[in-house]
């Protein structure tokens, strides 16, 4: 029989498994960090914004959220006007979402269904999109060709 002393080491897999989970644990802290919030006006409303201006946090968006608080939003933020197109993937709350251009004026706005994988797509090159509660820009009585102010530029 053949004995040897128990380590942990870099030839052990205890050592490997623990420094996975350590890393696994690191970047889940990491993506669940708060975003950072920003104030927008559109006409006499007020929306509060997380805003996602990363690749990995646009990627993320509001899937797995169980609600918005009210006048809750997530702002979209792209470094140069495009087309991109958005879908539902693990998201269970339906929204809606505003496609806006660099001179923050509204395209076109959108209603996304939970779990969709649908795309919706602006109508124009955009560089920000906010996606709402369903229904918020109906309430409000907002639509396209309306001006969101406080955009980051």
């Amino acid at each position: 029989m053949h004995c040897s002393r128990i380590t942990t080491g870099p030839r052990r897999p205890v050592f490997f498994a623990c420094s996975l989970a350590a890393l696994l644990l690191a970047g889940v802290a990491k993506a669940q960090d708060p975003l950072p919030m920003r104030t927008l006006t559109l006409g006499e409303r007020t929306i509060q914004a997380e805003v996602a201006d990363r690749p990995e946090t646009r990627a993320m968006g509001l899937m797995d959220r169980q609600n918005l608080a009210p006048d809750h939003g997530m702002l979209f933020v792209f470094e140069q006007e495009g087309m991109p197109c958005f879908w539902m993937k693990n998201t269970p709350l339906p929204l809606d979402i505003a496609f806006i251009d660099q001179e923050g004026f509204i395209a076109n706005i959108a209603a996304m269904q939970p779990f969709d994988l649908q795309s919706h797509c602006p109508v124009r090159p955009i560089r920000y999109a906010l996606e709402m509660e369903q229904g918020w820009f109906a309430k409000a009585d907002k639509q396209a060709g309306e001006r969101v102010v406080g955009l980051p530029r």
